[in-house]
């Protein structure tokens, strides 16, 4: 063989090289040291946007300690709750960190990791002209409210819409509060946590709690394409961590003098 055959056979192989080289590290997925994460901004103390500008909230904080323990740099984008999961798919972001609760339908178009809490629903209405209990024949005729596309809402439509209740579900689950503190809701059904702040916050004067949901527990995770398995054993990963080193519980004692995990 010349020199220049010489050389033009390794050059081809250093090519061919270079090419199985980019195909493997395609294959094998992104590294995920850059993650985008979508959340709604508007469910405080879970996810929220301050008068700044800048998300924050339990969900935030828990999706940071995360991004730290794994190393990765971490930016937040907030998305309305509707089109949370078509923004998902459609490749918005990488994760959903919004307070999302495990469900058969949510299943079957994204995967979840494993939870980072343990959502309770809680009904809360007016001090004045309160439900005497939340049972389906006392709410007979009464307006409920609750956002759309959650537990929640399912919940009141099979429970007490069925049963003769009116049920307004709301893009926000601020709406919701908001109409009941106004008077046009006779009660809002939601995550118990979330309600305890409200009451302690701007819905003290106006409503109170007035009993919980049992039937409605449910398990909060993040949310992710299903084909991301890398980026979902990353997360599994560190969340074990965060809950074994303490950091878990830090975060969540910002929020809450109780366990929800």
């Amino acid at each position: 063989m010349t020199t220049t055959g010489k050389k033009l056979g390794l050059a081809l192989a250093a090519g061919i090289f270079s090419l199985c080289a980019a195909a493997a590290a395609h294959a094998a997925g992104p590294e995920w040291n850059e993650i985008v994460i979508g959340t709604e901004g508007a469910y405080p103390p879970f996810n929220f946007v301050d008068s700044a500008g800048i998300v924050g909230g339990l969900d935030v904080d828990i999706a940071k300690a995360l991004c730290d323990e794994m190393k990765a740099k971490c930016t937040f984008v907030t998305q309305e709750w509707d089109g949370i999961i078509p923004a998902l798919q459609g490749g918005k972001f990488d994760a959903i960190v919004a307070s999302m609760s495990i469900t058969p339908e949510r299943e079957q178009q994204i995967a979840f990791s494993d939870p980072y809490y343990t959502s309770r629903l809680a009904f809360v209405g007016r001090k004045d002209g309160a439900p005497a209990s939340i049972k389906a024949e006392d709410l007979a005729g009464k307006t409920l409210g609750a956002q759309s596309s959650t537990p929640q809402a399912d919940f009141l439509n099979d429970l007490y819409g069925a049963h003769g209740a009116t049920v307004k579900l709301y893009p926000t689950q601020d709406e919701a509060d908001m109409d009941l503190a106004n008077g046009r809701l006779d009660g809002v059904v939601a995550d118990k946590f979330y309600l305890d702040s409200w009451l302690k916050e701007a819905g003290k004067d106006c409503c109170k709690l007035i009993g919980d949901l049992t039937e409605g527990e449910t398990k909060i995770a993040i949310g992710l394409r299903k084909d991301d398995t890398a980026l979902k054993d990353k997360l599994n990963a560190a969340m074990k961590a965060i809950v074994a080193n303490g950091t878990y519980k830090t975060v969540v004692s910002k929020y809450f003098d109780f366990d929800i995990y």
